[in-house]
């Protein structure tokens, strides 16, 4: 007998979120919210199912200024219960999934670059031609993270991701360790600048960009259209 093709309900995504709870000048950071809530509500919605995980395992440190808006964070409840007790990445397989999204918040500058478990996850990924996804500063998974031919991971991929004005806007590039822009060119990334502020998102085959916490629910929706 043929076995029958999966379906969007077995579709499963991974979403990585950061431990990092503070920045190099001691502001409190975290996950944006948004970023995270967002798209985990509409894979949800798509009847995917969604694990998520952390570099330490346990808690997310959620951004505290991704808290303002009451009335969002409140529809945001169910997403968020799931922050309390995140997986730790190295108990986590790529074969179990079928795409990988990392949301942002400026945590991530400062765990996801170096965590040797991340890049073994965004190589498997890669080298299995899975859906990989990521927005605002969740792209700085990507520093340093190779494919097996030992190249870049986003070496010639069109992507995008927090910019370099939109840091400088914010008045926050002395905080982080790297402008997430620049890096990313330097990997040998064809990197797009969108609107400040505005949804933009980039898919380039099966890599999936979004620029900064508006565009959360195109990058979800990019993935969603993929996996389907």
């Amino acid at each position: 007998m043929v076995p029958a093709l999966s379906s969007a309900a077995e579709k499963k995504v991974l979403m990585v979120v950061t431990s990092a709870s503070r920045m190099n000048d001691g502001t409190p950071t975290g996950l944006w919210l948004e970023e995270y809530a967002v798209p985990y509500l509409l894979f949800a919605e798509a009847g995917f199912k969604v694990t998520v995980a952390s570099p330490t395992g346990g808690k997310a440190p959620v951004d505290p200024r991704s808290l303002t808006d009451a009335a969002r964070v409140s529809g945001w409840a169910k997403a968020a219960a799931l922050l309390e007790n995140t997986r730790p990445l190295d108990k986590v397989q790529a074969s179990g999934f079928d795409a990988i999204f990392l949301p942002g918040g400026h945590g991530t500058m400062f765990d996801f670059p170096g965590n040797a478990h991340l890049k073994r996850l965004l190589n498997d990924f890669a080298a299995a031609d899975k859906v990989i996804a990521a927005v605002c500063h969740g792209p700085s998974g990507f520093v340093g993270a190779k494919k097996a031919d030992g190249t870049p991971l986003v070496a010639g991929k069109t992507i995008t991701s927090f910019t370099d004005a939109e840091e400088t806007a914010m008045h926050l590039v002395a905080a982080v360790p790297f402008l997430l822009e620049t890096r990313l060119r330097e990997e040998g990334a064809k990197f797009v600048v969108g609107e400040k502020w505005a949804a933009h998102v980039q898919v380039d085959g099966k890599l999936v960009t979004g620029q900064n916490p508006a565009s959360s629910a195109a990058g979800a929706k990019a993935v969603i259209q993929l996996l389907k």
